[in-house]
């Protein structure tokens, strides 16, 4: 039997009754260009190339690779990837201009890199529903004022709207992981509530703002922004950076870039 990879932060599914709730909610059908993250011994691929016939897997492990294979014999068409999904160009799996959907069981270990890493192919992508740590959904659905609202809460909800569609306990997994899972849903919006003119400058105010969550907005900053600049969009300097709204960096952004 195929044994999880440490270093690949690896958890294997192994729960039907989870893995048909998960494809119940991701509904998958024959004529969509879907995706798998992360496959690795195929818990969740097989029960779902039995509905579509056709499904393409990026996998890093090069050893799970040749099991996927055999299992996945006389079920449908599997194209496999063998990359490491933080560089992966999914443009590539396309065909024509339809956007993918993504699914994946994530590793713990890579999950907010990756999450920034597909923000910038959004173009591409239909929607993403994901198995992660319940911590990293619970930061990605936070609201201003929550504790768990931070830099990845912004940049979720700036780019998707995210929804926990329902929790998942470590006994499902082999090896059980010390944490809670969840599945989320994450699709990228066709137009932004919040368009910010600058991304980069954008993720750069969120990122400086959270990494001195503990100052004034004012303070964190500093050398950046002005009060006065603060005070224009309606930012109260005294408030942290737990306490701005996703419209309130993108106005924020967009006040700095037109100086």
């Amino acid at each position: 039997m195929q044994r999880a990879r440490k270093r690949f932060g690896q958890h294997f599914l192994q729960d039907t009754g989870v893995i048909d709730r998960i494809l119940t909610e991701f509904a998958p059908d024959k004529t969509q260009s879907i995706v798998e993250i992360g496959p690795g011994l195929g818990a969740l691929t097989l029960p779902l190339l039995r509905q579509t016939e056709t499904l393409k897997v990026v996998e890093l492990d090069r050893d799970v690779i040749p099991v996927l294979q055999k299992a996945a014999e006389g079920v449908g068409h599997l194209q496999i990837y063998q990359a490491d999904v933080l560089d992966f160009d999914f443009h590539q799996c396309q065909q024509g201009d339809q956007a993918l959907r993504l699914l994946g069981n994530l590793p713990y270990n890579i999950s907010t890199p990756l999450l920034f890493h597909l923000f910038t192919q959004l173009d591409c992508i239909a929607d993403m529903y994901f198995m992660l740590q319940k911590e990293v959904v619970d930061r990605m659905a936070a609201k201003p004022g929550n504790k768990a609202y931070g830099r990845l809460s912004v940049m979720v909800q700036y780019f998707c709207e995210a929804k926990n569609l329902f929790d998942v306990p470590p006994e499902v997994f082999s090896p059980p992981p010390k944490v809670m899972s969840a599945v989320v849903r994450l699709l990228p919006y066709q137009n932004k509530p919040y368009v910010a003119q600058d991304e980069n400058l954008f993720s750069d105010i969120v990122r400086t703002a959270f990494n001195q969550r503990r100052k004034t907005i004012a303070n964190s900053l500093k050398g950046k922004v002005t009060a006065e600049q603060l005070e224009m969009v309606n930012i109260n300097t005294k408030s942290r950076a737990e306490n701005l709204s996703v419209e309130d960096y993108v106005n924020l952004s967009n006040l700095i870039k037109q100086g």
